[in-house]
């Protein structure tokens, strides 16, 4: 099987004031195609910062990533900003849903924007929240929405694209454990039904341990910590 994620000797720093904060010390791991992976740590570990370099938000300083057979930390600007949004889909702690926008809209909106067809744009958007369990909500706006409701939106758009890699930044992070079990759930149910690769960072312990690839990164290092050997 092949390999969808393959990084290699990333690294990164920060300088603040006159000291410079290694964030990443070497980071190496790979995710096979159709996939998932968990990385765990603590605050400023530097999680979100190697999912914004694989996702091609942020820059690293030394290291490599190839990413569906795209070595994307060679590419120039305006080659990753086509590949943010052909090969990734981003999910935040934060759903960034546009309030003016009816939940069918916010999800059809990106690959609209990417060019696809209204009416097939709508047509996938409609299937994706009907596997989210919101078919019956499409009409309705992000504050007629419970944040549960609103994250789950998040992840019907993360995929509306057809992306090859899902990249989830704390996304079960401002919900309650009962949300935080069916986010889970749909997540990682919708990465298997569509094929894509999932990676996420959080600090939930059962959005991590349903992951076929457990990884914990600290003091810029990234370590296996188990795997279930499944998809």
């Amino acid at each position: 099987m092949s390999n969808m994620v393959i990084a290699e000797g990333i690294v990164k720093s920060f300088v603040s004031g006159n000291e410079s904060l290694h964030i990443l010390r070497g980071i190496g791991f790979e995710i096979q195609t159709g996939f998932s992976a968990a990385v765990s740590g603590s605050s400023g570990s530097g999680k979100s910062t190697l999912l914004n370099i694989l996702g091609g938000l942020d820059r690293s300083d030394g290291g490599r990533a190839v990413v569906g057979g795209e070595e994307i930390t060679a590419l120039p600007e305006k080659a990753l900003s086509e590949y943010r949004s052909r090969k990734i889909g981003f999910i935040f702690q934060f759903h960034y849903l546009l309030k003016d926008f009816t939940a069918l809209e916010n999800v059809m909106l990106p690959a609209y924007i990417a060019g696809m067809k209204k009416k097939r744009a709508l047509e996938r958007a409609r299937a994706l929240l009907a596997d989210v369990r919101l078919g019956d909500r499409a009409g309705h706006f992000p504050s007629q929405l419970s944040g549960g409701e609103r994250q789950r939106v998040a992840v019907a758009r993360s995929m509306v694209n057809d992306p090859d890699l899902i990249l989830a930044d704390e996304p079960t992070g401002n919900l309650d454990p009962d949300n935080s079990a069916l986010v889970t759930e749909l997540l990682y149910a919708g990465a298997e039904k569509w094929g894509k690769t999932l990676l996420v960072v959080t600090h939930d312990e059962k959005l991590a341990a349903r992951a076929s690839r457990r990884y914990v990164l600290e003091n810029g290092l990234l370590a296996a910590i188990g795997s279930t050997g499944t998809a």
